[in-house]
């Protein structure tokens, strides 16, 4: 028996571009002529809410009505950066930058939008959420011992949700949104 056609998935938040694109230009600036780095393209950036890796084709509309369900329920919500990170904490092979969001509604949309993915999906609820968004990747699985900059203070608002496509390439991931649902902007 066959396995049908899957598409390789996650739901996330994207920074608006002029955020994506301040960040971009702190990682170029924080990787400096190190050549272990991969800067990731200002596009590419995002938080990711919940990673469903390999899944159905036949559940992208499912999926799709759950994220919609979820964003409908919850409010916009400012986001900060923070410090630089290294991730994982163990054996670390990406650059990321932490997001704060002190009102607790950025987790409230990520524990709703991961539980109402798991019901589509089956797959368990996800390990706690970290907000932020990776901004370069190690070409070697080494990361530089070197001293970072400080990262950017900006702020942005969190609107919508979108259940992006990852197509895996020697070059890095490429995304592809398949849809998108604003978050309510009602009380």
């Amino acid at each position: 028996m066959s396995r049908g056609a899957t598409a390789r998935l996650f739901a996330a938040v994207d920074p608006p571009p002029e955020v994506a694109e301040r960040l971009t230009a702190w990682a170029r600036a924080a990787a400096g002529r190190d050549r272990m780095l991969r800067v990731l393209a200002a596009e590419s950036l995002h938080v990711t809410l919940m990673f469903l890796g390999e899944r159905p084709v036949e559940e992208i509309e499912e999926l799709a009505e759950a994220i919609a369900t979820a964003a409908a329920r919850a409010q916009p919500c400012e986001v900060e950066t923070a410090a630089p990170v290294w991730l994982p904490p163990r054996r670390p092979r990406a650059l990321a930058i932490e997001l704060n969001e002190h009102s607790g509604a950025l987790g409230d949309l990520q524990r709703d939008t991961a539980r109402m993915l798991c019901a589509v999906s089956g797959l368990p609820e996800p390990r706690r959420f970290r907000p932020h968004v990776t901004v370069a990747r190690s070409r070697s699985g080494e990361m530089p011992v070197a001293q970072l900059p400080a990262t950017p203070q900006l702020v942005f608002t969190v609107e919508e949700v979108i259940l992006y496509r990852s197509r895996l390439d020697p070059a890095g991931a490429r995304y592809e949104a398949l849809t998108s649902s604003l978050l309510s902007s009602g009380g």
